[in-house]
């Protein structure tokens, strides 16, 4: 938390795991949020082993994740410890978990638990299905998501058959807009002084952002048209082939259509009733494609890019995730940071890509960078909540606590670089 920082004041208390959750509590804690991240003592959140890191259970995605959190390990299902997790709520304005209802319920941490300790509560539920379908109380992952939600079969078009998108978009799409309500929920409860529950059921957020485009025709009743946006769905929509290499271009708009029959040296296409509006280009987007892929083979990468910037026509080179790295602009932005993190040295993190008033104070802050190790903040954590050392020893010799180590203070060192097992996902 930092004084001036958008969500400075506020307090989270996370229980989710994996990343739908975590990427929502990891956007407010850039925005200055107190987040505390709570874990199972025994193993913690999974991601802590999903890749490579310095040490065991701090994988780079877990880094990057919980940069900024603090960490407790309580047991949960042991009533000592459920206690301990009431009265941390009690001192937050935020509770998020991604627990499925019915395993919730059981453990004594449903709304009205929670909210009885703390009526002014904004508690999130993020839940794999909404309340009222069939699905609702089924467990739920990016990959069944994204197949459910039908982006899985949208592939097809590509590559013949569904597949999956290689991110964990279901997942960092429900996050966000948990992120987005949880500030419109505080926003409301400045306004009226009330706590609310908030369910973001992880399907029909996915499937709503689909329809947005794909939609289309369905809209009406009767339908007019199948819901697919042509564009999109055209096999030759990627980045074209050139004589020697790759170039995504996008002739979108009329203006970039004329200027590029002339530039392409076809004057003449401007006119062909195929492509001769944006409307007509969407219907006829499987030749329209097919034209663009024969034309851009005709002349090298470097040809094209500087004749497209010219004429004001967006493209691009075709980056790896390696080469984001590298990037020329993200250096000039600064979008990495350096920073040097106790136990893991050196650890280099993208910086948040929103920019608001105050955030730049956060971002200096050691502390934001780094992630906890599991229970290396339960004592502190705790001790603000009003345990005694006596107590807290208590729970630690029983298990219900995980009291690892106090966190070591990282250094200051920060720059840009020089080169620049849950019930829900």
């Amino acid at each position: 938390m930092t004084a001036g920082a958008p969500l400075s004041g506020f307090k989270v208390l996370d229980l989710s795991s994996v990343l739908m959750g975590p990427y929502c509590t990891r956007l407010l804690a850039d925005l200055g949020a107190e987040v505390i991240k709570l874990e199972d003592p025994a193993a913690g959140d999974g991601t802590r082993h999903l890749a490579e890191g310095r040490r065991p259970g701090m994988s780079g995605t877990f880094v990057q994740l919980h940069r900024g959190k603090q960490g407790i390990a309580l047991d949960l299902k042991d009533p000592e410890g459920r206690e301990a997790c009431l009265r941390l709520a009690a001192g937050a304005d935020v509770f998020v978990h991604s627990i499925r209802p019915g395993p919730l319920e059981r453990l004594g941490l449903g709304y009205e638990a929670v909210a009885g300790r703390s009526p002014d509560i904004v508690y999130c539920n993020l839940l794999g299905f909404g309340r009222g379908g069939r699905y609702f109380n089924q467990p739920a992952y990016d990959d069944t998501v994204q197949a459910l939600s039908g982006m899985a079969m949208l592939q097809t078009e590509y590559q013949g058959e569904p597949g999956y998108v290689p991110s964990a978009i279901a997942d960092k799409v429900a996050g966000l807009s948990a992120a987005l309500a949880i500030v419109a929920a505080l926003l409301q409860r400045r306004e009226d002084g009330r706590g609310q529950q908030i369910d973001v059921p992880m399907f029909e957020t996915v499937a709503s952002f689909l329809l947005l485009e794909h939609q289309s025709g369905t809209v009406f009743d009767p339908p007019l048209g199948p819901p697919r946006y042509e564009r999109l769905l055209a096999r030759d929509r990627r980045p074209f082939r050139t004589r020697d290499g790759l170039l995504a271009a996008m002739v979108y708009n009329d203006k970039h259509w004329s200027r590029f029959c002339v530039i392409a040296g076809k004057p003449s296409l401007r006119d062909d009733p195929r492509f001769v509006s944006f409307a007509a280009r969407s219907r006829n987007a499987v030749a329209y494609y097919a034209l663009l892929s024969a034309l851009f083979a005709e002349r090298s990468t470097a040809d094209w890019e500087a004749t497209l910037h010219a004429a004001e026509i967006p493209c691009a080179r075709v980056n790896s995730l390696a080469d984001l790295f590298d990037d020329p602009h993200l250096r000039d932005v600064g979008f990495f940071s350096e920073a040097d993190a106790a136990g893991d040295g050196a650890v280099r993190l993208a910086r948040p890509a929103v920019r608001l008033r105050g955030m730049a104070g956060l971002e200096d802050k050691p502390a934001a960078w780094r992630a906890p190790l599991l229970g290396e903040d339960s004592r502190a954590v705790l001790a603000a909540a009003g345990y005694s050392v006596a107590e807290i020893d208590a729970l630690a010799a029983r298990g219900v606590l995980r009291d690892d180590s106090p966190r070591a203070a990282p250094s200051s060192r920060h720059q840009q670089h020089p080169e620049g097992v849950p019930a829900h996902g």
